[in-house]
C-alpha cells in the first residue's frame, strides 16, 4: 500500500526538496518518487517500500513541515467541512493534543490564511465537543489545505513533526539588534539545537568568535545572553553592541584569523563559495579552535543538493574524528541553508 507524506519547503526549493526526499527515502531502506509542482511550496512523497527508519523533519534540510497523510478530502463541501474530517478522526481512535490547519508558505497558500484560522477554530470546537482532546497527548491533528475544499488529514506525533505550524517560528525582531540577520541566528539556534543544548551551550560567561560579524547581527544572539564575543570583520560594528563591554571588534579577514585560544563558539555568515566555508569550518573544528559551529552556505543557482553534499562530504573528510552535522533552510535563509557543527 502506498503513503503519501506531504513536506513543506520553501518556494522555488521544491526540487531540492524532493531531490534530498527520495536519497534519504532510499538511505533508510524505502522506496518511492517525490511529486512537485513549480513554486507550490510543498513536495509530496508516495512511498511504495516503507523505510527502516523513518524520516524525520528534524533530520532534513530542505524540509519545514512533515506530515502522513491518512485521508485526503478532494471536494469538501463548503455547508459541511467538518464532519467528513471529524468521522475519520474518531475512526482513528486516537486522542489528540490539539489541532493545527497549515497551509504552503507560497502565494496560493497566503490566501488560504484567514480560511485556515477560521477552519481550526471550528474543528477544535467540534473536536471537543466530542471529547478528543486530552493535553496527555502526544499526538496533534495536522490538517493541510490545498484550498477550502480540498484537505489532507494527518495524525502524527510530536517528534516526528516541526513544532511550529508549517515548521516557521514565528519571531520578533528586537528593536535594539543591529540588523535583521539577528534572526537567522536566533532561529538557528530554535531549530538546530534541543532545549538541553540550548541551556548547557549558551551559557553566560562563555566565548564566541563571529566571522564577518559587521554590523553584528550574529554577534547580538551572543551579547545578549552575555557570552564574550570577538567580532572579526574590517567593518564598522554597531555602537550599542561596543558599549556592552563584552564585545570586541577585530579588524581581520575572517577566512585568515584564527583565535589565540579555543573559543565555545565559531558563527560565520560571509559571502562566499560554499565549498571553501564548509573547509575552513572544517579546519576550525579540526585544530580545536571551537567546540562548535554554526554557518552559512550561499547555495549555487543549480544543482544546490549535490553541493551541499559536496560541502558535508568535504567537511568529513578533512576531519579526523565523527561530526555532528545538522542543516537546515531556514524561514529567514534565503538562497542558502544555515549548518551547525560539532564533534560527535
Amino acid at each position: 500500500m502506498t503513503q503519501r507524506l506531504i513536506a513543506l519547503t520553501r518556494t522555488g526549493f521544491e526540487p531540492e526538496c524532493a531531490q534530498e526526499l527520495e536519497h534519504e527515502l532510499a538511505a533508510r531502506g524505502g522506496a518511492g518518487y517525490a511529486q512537485t509542482r513549480r513554486d507550490s511550496g510543498f513536495v509530496e512523497l508516495h512511498v511504495h517500500q516503507p523505510p527502516q527508519r523513518k524520516l524525520r523533519v528534524r533530520e532534513l534540510i530542505f524540509v519545514r513541515q512533515l506530515l502522513p497523510v491518512r485521508a485526503s478530502f478532494e471536494a469538501l463541501d463548503p455547508k459541511d467541512r467538518v464532519g467528513p474530517i471529524l468521522t475519520d478522526v474518531k475512526a482513528s481512535g486516537v486522542m489528540l493534543s490539539d489541532v493545527w490547519v497549515e497551509t504552503a508558505d507560497s502565494p496560493d497558500g497566503e490566501q488560504l490564511r484567514a480560511f485556515a484560522r477560521s477552519f481550526e477554530s471550528a474543528m477544535a470546537t467540534a473536536l471537543k465537543r466530542e471529547k478528543r482532546f486530552d493535553a496527555r497527548s502526544m499526538h496533534r491533528l495536522h490538517l493541510f489545505a490545498h484550498s477550502g475544499t480540498q484537505i489532507d488529514v494527518s495524525i502524527a506525533t510530536h517528534a516526528e513533526t516541526a513544532p511550529w505550524k508549517g515548521g516557521i517560528p514565528r519571531l520578533r525582531f528586537p528593536s535594539d539588534a543591529p540588523s535583521r540577520s539577528t534572526l537567522k541566528l536566533e532561529e538557528a539556534f530554535l531549530v538546530l539545537l534541543d532545549d538541553d543544548e540550548r541551556g548547557r551551550w549558551l551559557q553566560p560567561g562563555m566565548t564566541a568568535v563571529d566571522l564577518g560579524a559587521c554590523p553584528g547581527g550574529w554577534t547580538y544572539q551572543f551579547a545578549r545572553r552575555s557570552i564574550r564575543t570577538f567580532a572579526v570583520d574590517n567593518g564598522a560594528m554597531a555602537e550599542s553592541l561596543m558599549a556592552t563591554g563584552i564585545v570586541e571588534h577585530l579588524r581581520a579577514d575572517g577566512f585568515r584569523y584564527q583565535p589565540n585560544k579555543p573559543v565555545e563558539w565559531m558563527v560565520c555568515d560571509m559571502v562566499e563559495q560554499p565549498i571553501k566555508v564548509a573547509e575552513r569550518m572544517a579546519t576550525w573544528l579540526r585544530e580545536g579552535w571551537c567546540r562548535h559551529t554554526m554557518f552559512n552556505l550561499k547555495l549555487p543557482m543549480k544543482k544546490r543538493w549535490p553541493e551541499v553534499q559536496r560541502c558535508f562530504e568535504a567537511m568529513r573528510a578533512a576531519v579526523p574524528f565523527e561530526l555532528d552535522l545538522r542543516a537546515k533552510q531556514l524561514y529567514h535563509d534565503r538562497e542558502e541553508i544555515t549548518v551547525f557543527a560539532t564533534r560527535a
